[in-house]
């Protein structure tokens, strides 16, 4: 692959996987607010609001990507050309700079890390709540319609986070150039992949041809 190739590639990778995190979060929000505050729901999350939080979440996709690959290709690259990896990753280029500038980028990971951190938190403390207002539903038909209505967004996060949290902070001991592969792989193509398999899962038609296929 080319270097503006490489760059691009990198980009979109960054782009997307932190829209989607973005608008997991957005979306944890609006469960909660359609199940502990339902007669707010028109109010606090009308047309214009989610058009106003859709925005954020690509803008500051937008921007973290920028961010991201402008620092890491302005380091100097001087050992060799070869990546250990299926596509451009911020981890595998750094491996190649002989500069101590490569800090800067190590900063910017983390200050990424700690705001996906707090979308983390949020979401969680969201589903909390969620929790302990569908407990309080008196009757068996609503707390299943609630549970239905979150499951197929809790099952995309879970996905999502447990293979991001397992490719990068997987144990050293159990590393390898194939298992990498398949890892990298898992969380930036498995995830979207089946997101709309799960999020189709309450569509009647769709379970009717599965029990078919079944």
């Amino acid at each position: 692959i080319s270097y503006t190739g490489c760059a691009a590639q990198l980009f979109m990778l960054v782009f997307f996987i932190s829209a989607e995190f973005y608008l997991l979060t957005v979306m944890a929000y609006d469960r909660y607010v359609a199940i502990c505050k339902p007669l707010h729901y028109g109010t606090l999350l009308g047309s214009r609001a989610c058009a106003h939080m859709a925005a954020a979440a690509w803008g500051s996709a937008f921007l973290n990507a920028v961010l991201h690959t402008a620092n890491t290709f302005s380091l100097p690259l001087c050992r060799g050309n070869a990546l250990d990896q299926l596509f451009c990753e911020i981890p595998q280029i750094l491996k190649l700079s002989c500069s101590d500038s490569y800090l800067r980028e190590v900063g910017l990971l983390v200050v990424s890390a700690c705001l996906v951190l707090g979308c983390f938190v949020f979401i969680v403390v969201s589903y909390v709540q969620i929790l302990r207002a569908v407990l309080r539903i008196p009757s068996e038909q609503g707390r299943h319609k609630a549970c239905s209505t979150c499951l197929p967004h809790l099952a995309v996060v879970s996905l999502f986070v447990s293979t991001v949290i397992f490719a990068h902070l997987k144990p050293p001991s159990i590393s390898s150039s194939v298992l990498n592969l398949v890892v990298s792989f898992l969380y930036s193509v498995f995830p979207p992949a089946v997101n709309p398999l799960i999020y189709s899962m309450r569509n009647q038609e769709l379970k009717d041809a599965l029990k078919k296929l079944i």
